[in-house]
C-alpha cells in the first residue's frame, strides 16, 4: 500500500513540477514584443504548438531564453537569427523563404498545377473523337453485320 502511495505521489509531483513560470517586464512594449515571439516561434518538442501554448520543459527554457534576450534589449530579428541558428528553420512557424524550403512554400501550387494537367489530359483523352468514315468502310461495316446476323439466324 505505501508502494502505490510513493508511485502516485511521484505522478502528481511531477504534474507539479511542470507549472509554468510567468515572466513579467516592466515595460509594455518589452512585455508585447516577447508575446510576440512566442507565438512566432514553435515548440520543438510539440512540433504543432507555439511557444506561449506549449508546457514542455524545452518550451519553458526558451520562453526564459527570450524573456533574457528581450530583457536585454535585443531587437526581435536578432533574438530570431539567434533561435535560427541554432535550432534550425524548424523552430519559426512562417520559415523564411531560402533554397532549402522553396519546395516547402511553391511544392503544395505545384502538385496543384500538376494535378489539373494531369486531369485535363484524362478527360480529353477520354472524349470519343468524331471518326469520319467512307462509303466503302460504312458498306464493309454493314456486310459483316449481316453476315452474322444470318450466321445466328442459322443457328
Amino acid at each position: 500500500m505505501k508502494l502505490i502511495a510513493l508511485l502516485f505521489s511521484f505522478i502528481f509531483l511531477s504534474s507539479v513540477y511542470a507549472v509554468d513560470i510567468p515572466m513579467e517586464f516592466e515595460e509594455p512594449e518589452k512585455q508585447e514584443q516577447y508575446q510576440i515571439l512566442l507565438e512566432e516561434l514553435r515548440c520543438l518538442v510539440c512540433q504543432n504548438q507555439s511557444l506561449a501554448d506549449s508546457n514542455a520543459d524545452l518550451a519553458q527554457d526558451l520562453r526564459i531564453q527570450v524573456f533574457n534576450m528581450v530583457e536585454e534589449g535585443q531587437e526581435k530579428e536578432v533574438i530570431i537569427d539567434y533561435l535560427v541558428a541554432r535550432y534550425g528553420d524548424f523552430v519559426l512557424y512562417n520559415p523564411r523563404l531560402n533554397p532549402v524550403t522553396v519546395l516547402l512554400w511553391f511544392g503544395p501550387f505545384l502538385l496543384l498545377i500538376f494535378s489539373l494537367f494531369m486531369a485535363y489530359r484524362l478527360i480529353n483523352r477520354s472524349k470519343v473523337e468524331d471518326v469520319s468514315i467512307t462509303q466503302e468502310d460504312r458498306a464493309r461495316a454493314v456486310e459483316i453485320l449481316k453476315n452474322t446476323n444470318n450466321q445466328e439466324n442459322n443457328t
